[in-house]
């Protein structure tokens, strides 16, 4: 499941898999024969586990909240007005704002105006995939939906071993340069590394750049899971802000945070992927309960009358039945004929 904005997606696996390829063709050969044949086998596993996790972060449902049916939203309109009661004209309507306690903590449930419907704690309407995400946390374009309760914890995965990746390739192709140095000399090697190795200068830039901001976005996300906290709570200062409100969500223990978030049970998905329109909307009638389940059973022998087992059933021939008896005349004709 992924957002309308798939550009920078496809550029993230475009870096991803370029690098990967050039280190593997080029480097990987020369340091297993040097130094071990471990390091091409690690480096495999790597990434083989951050696309895993990328692929599982993109095309899961983060947790997308299924919009008001039109019945539905007509009746929390009138929940609503029932409670605020009728707004004179000119005046400025009341929040449509319901207050849920949380471990003795007072959270207010917003009213989403796309949606039709109050949202649960910790979710947010998202302005790029147009949904409300279940415990939203942001909407990542670098791996093209939005990162929520289902799959934060392979979003946190993918930053991490992708984190690990860099750092790895990174580390081995300065060893690379420092073999080369060995036998040619540092400055020789320089010198023809833009010329006689491209591939190992896009590689170095390219970890170069990468590097930092993604070990620095795995250090705040790490943050994160330790209080048990998102990054829209805490870009609007939900528990750390001027109410000085304590997150109802923390277990005041980075063990058990981290647990809760990246260990818990995955709630299934909401969304019926495979669901049709009525058929209501097509013109025809969609058949009843009763008839479609009628459809269904099988069609068995008709009932027996319970008369067939009282009378037993005569299996004689009609050759062996007796011929029957003449009617006998009338009484006024036996009086005339005497």
């Amino acid at each position: 499941m992924m957002a309308r904005q798939k550009g920078i997606f496809y550029l993230t696996l475009f870096l991803i898999l370029g690098t990967c390829t050039l280190f593997f063709a080029f480097e990987c050969r020369y340091l297993a024969v040097q130094l071990s044949p471990a390091i091409p086998v690690f480096a495999a596993m790597l990434f083989l586990f951050s696309m895993a996790t990328l692929l599982r972060t993109s095309f899961s449902d983060p947790g997308v909240i299924p919009r008001a049916l039109p019945d539905e939203a007509a009746f929390i309109e009138m929940e609503i007005e029932a409670t605020n009661g009728a707004v004179p004209q000119g005046q400025r309507p009341p929040p449509r704002i319901k207050n849920f306690q949380i471990n003795n903590q007072i959270v207010k449930l917003k009213y989403c105006y796309t949606c039709k419907i109050f949202r649960p704690p910790r979710a947010s309407h998202c302005s790029i995939c147009d949904n409300c995400v279940e415990r939203f946390d942001h909407h990542c374009p670098w791996v093209g939906n939005c990162v929520g309760k289902r799959n934060y914890r392979y979003f946190y995965l993918f930053i991490l071993s992708l984190s690990l990746l860099t750092i790895y390739v990174f580390a081995f192709n300065i060893v690379y340069v420092a073999l080369k140095s060995l036998k040619i000399g540092f400055l020789e090697t320089l010198k023809e590394t833009p010329g006689t190795y491209p591939p190992l200068a896009v590689e170095v830039l390219i970890c170069f750049f990468t590097l930092w901001s993604v070990v620095g976005l795995t250090g705040f996300h790490t943050f994160l899971v330790a209080l048990n906290q998102t990054t829209n709570e805490d870009i609007k200062g939900s528990w750390t802000g001027k109410n000085r409100v304590q997150n109802p969500y923390s277990h005041g223990n980075i063990v058990k945070n981290c647990c809760e978030v990246l260990c818990g049970p995955l709630p299934p998905s909401v969304l019926d992927r495979r669901g049709i329109l009525p058929l209501e909307e097509s013109g025809s009638r969609p058949p009843s309960t009763q008839e479609a389940s009628t459809s269904l059973l099988p069609q068995g022998p008709a009932p027996i009358d319970h008369l067939s087992n009282e009378m037993p059933e005569d299996t004689s021939t009609p050759e062996e039945m007796p011929p029957p008896e003449p009617p006998e005349p009338p009484q006024e004709v036996m009086e005339a004929e005497k």
